[in-house]
């Protein structure tokens, strides 16, 4: 009962936090923003309960690959194109963390589950992406951009993927630079 009640406090603490950030839209498109980023949040807290809730502790390895993956290729990617936002409000536009995150856990839920599941993840997902455009957060190549990289990033990690097609991560270094070697049998 004390979890229960500690999560709706959370809750509420995201819902009136995010909203004060969004003092510049309208009231309409605060409410989008807003509505978009407690969904966006709501994602993981949703797929985290279910992995602990089926105890699949291999779905959860895959899961926390997935979320590694996809944030650090898109802070990277913003952190490198610097694209200034719609609004103007910073040059971090490029791509959208909110669709990734989003379409990270819809592609994770979908492969990892099935599509009785996926397909109202998927929604979610698509709402969220919605929801940066018409806050005039990000236009819709920064949406796109996200929404290939969650679900890329889901696609690479989750099986039954990875499995079949005998993918090989692995960080490669010659002592003064560093990469990534990848290999896929299709």
């Amino acid at each position: 009962m004390k979890v229960r009640k500690g999560i709706l406090f959370c809750m509420a603490f995201l819902c009136v936090f995010v909203s004060l950030r969004a003092e510049g839209l309208s009231r309409d498109r605060r409410a989008v923003k807003v509505s978009g980023d407690v969904l966006m949040v709501a994602m993981p807290v949703a797929t985290a309960a279910t992995v602990l809730a089926m105890k699949d502790w291999e779905g959860g390895k895959q899961a926390v690959f997935t979320g590694v993956t996809t944030l650090g290729v898109t802070y990277l990617l913003k952190c490198t194109v610097c694209k200034e936002r719609p609004d103007g409000s910073n040059h971090l536009s490029f791509p959208s963390a909110h669709t990734s995150c989003s379409f990270a856990n819809a592609a994770f839920i979908q492969r990892r589950y099935g599509w009785k599941w996926g397909i109202p993840a998927y929604a979610v997902a698509a709402y969220v992406g919605w929801s940066r455009t018409y806050a005039r957060r990000h236009d819709w190549w920064d949406v796109l951009a996200g929404a290939a990289i969650g679900a890329g990033s889901a696609y690479i990690y989750t099986r039954p993927f990875a499995r079949d097609h005998r993918l090989v991560i692995s960080p490669l270094t010659d002592g003064t630079s560093f990469g990534v070697y990848a290999s896929l049998v299709f």
